[in-house]
C-alpha cells in the first residue's frame, strides 16, 4: 500500500514538475498596432499554451518598451528594424530571432486638406511620437527622401492614435500613425489626406526579439515563441473570419474593420522572414543607422551584425 502510495505521489510530482518547467513565464511588450495582432491570437488560441509558454502580452508605448527589458518587466519585444538599433545604442542588449510583418501601405503621413505633398509639411506643425520611435524615424526617413530634414517642421510629440484623432479634430498640420489609426483617416477625406506611406517608401518592416539574457536562458522557449507565430498565421489562413474577429476585439474593431486595415501589411512566414534576415535587413539597418545619427537619435552605430540571430527558425 504504501509503495503504491509513493509510485502515485512521485507520479503527480513528476507531472506536476514537468508543467512547471514546460509553461515558461514570458512577457512580450507590444502595441495596438494591426502587423502584431498574430500574437495576440496566438495567446487567445490557446498557440503559445500548446507550444509551453506562459505568454502575457503588456501594451507599451514604443518610446519606453526598452526601459521595461532592462527592467526585466518584459523579456521580449515586438517593433520596427531600426527600433533595436535604437535600443542597442542605448544600452540595451537585445535580439532578434524572427520577422513579423512588412508595411505595404499601412504606415504614413497624414495631412489637413490643402498640403498636397510631403513638400507642404515645411514649416508646419507634425504629430509624431518620440525620437525613437517607429513614426519618428519614418517622418525623418520620409523627409530625407525629399531633401529636408527633421529642422523642417514643427515636431508635435504625440502617440499615433491621439496623432490621428487630433488631426481629424482640426489640430496640428500633420500626423505620423500607422493602422488600424490611420484608417480612420481614409474614412474622412473631408478631414485628412494621406500624403504618403510605407508603399512610396517601404522604410516600416516589424520583428521579434527578446533580451540576450532571455535567449541564453531559454533558447527552447525562444523557438517555441516563434513556431506559435506560424502556427498563428497558419490559423489566420484556415479560419480567416474568426481571427480576425480575436485580432479585431483586442484594438476595438469588428473582424471586418481589422481585416480592412490588414490589407495594408503582409505577416511573414518563416520562408519569407530567412530571406529577409539574409538580404534586406543587412542594407536596411545600414541606411537606417545613418538617419538615426543624422537626426540625432543615436550618438553612435552599435554593431549591426549582432542585432540577430535567425538560428531560432532554422
Amino acid at each position: 500500500m504504501k509503495k503504491a502510495l509513493f509510485l502515485a505521489a512521485s507520479v503527480a510530482l513528476a507531472g506536476f514538475s514537468h508543467a512547471q518547467a514546460a509553461d515558461t513565464k514570458v512577457s512580450i511588450g507590444i502595441s495596438g498596432w494591426t502587423g502584431f495582432a498574430p500574437l495576440t491570437l496566438a495567446k487567445e488560441a490557446g498557440i503559445f499554451k500548446k507550444h509551453g509558454l506562459d505568454v502575457t502580452l503588456p501594451k507599451v508605448p514604443q518610446a519606453s518598451r526598452h526601459l521595461a527589458l532592462a527592467s526585466g518587466d518584459i523579456q521580449c519585444a515586438a517593433t520596427t528594424v531600426e527600433t533595436w538599433i535604437v535600443w542597442n545604442a542605448a544600452g540595451v542588449a537585445t535580439t532578434q530571432i524572427f520577422q513579423l510583418d512588412v508595411s505595404h501601405g499601412a504606415d504614413g503621413i497624414a495631412a489637413k486638406p490643402g498640403i498636397e505633398n510631403v513638400a507642404g509639411l515645411k514649416g508646419k506643425a507634425v504629430a509624431a511620437s518620440a525620437p525613437g520611435t517607429s513614426p519618428y524615424f519614418l517622418l525623418a526617413y520620409i523627409l530625407a527622401k525629399n531633401g529636408m530634414t527633421m529642422k523642417d517642421v514643427k515636431i508635435v510629440n504625440m502617440e499615433p492614435g491621439p496623432a490621428a484623432q487630433a488631426l481629424l479634430a482640426g489640430q496640428n498640420d500633420a500626423a505620423v500613425t500607422y493602422e488600424p489609426y490611420l484608417s480612420a483617416v481614409r474614412a474622412a477625406p473631408d478631414k485628412g489626406k494621406i500624403i504618403a506611406t510605407t508603399l512610396d517608401y517601404p522604410a516600416v518592416m516589424d520583428t521579434f526579439g527578446c533580451t540576450t539574457t532571455f535567449l541564453k536562458e531559454h533558447p527552447d522557449a525562444a523557438k517555441a515563441l516563434a513556431a506559435s507565430y506560424y502556427d498563428a498565421l497558419e490559423m489566420i489562413k484556415k479560419d480567416k473570419d474568426k481571427s480576425f474577429e480575436i485580432m479585431g476585439k483586442d484594438v476595438k474593431q469588428s473582424g471586418k474593420e481589422f481585416g480592412e486595415s490588414a490589407a495594408y501589411l503582409e505577416w511573414q512566414d518563416k520562408a519569407a522572414a530567412k530571406k529577409f534576415f539574409g538580404s534586406t535587413f543587412k542594407s536596411f539597418n545600414e541606411e537606417a543607422a545613418k538617419i538615426l545619427l543624422d537626426a540625432g537619435v543615436i550618438k553612435t552605430k552599435p554593431d549591426l551584425s549582432k542585432l540577430a540571430d535567425p538560428s531560432f527558425i532554422e
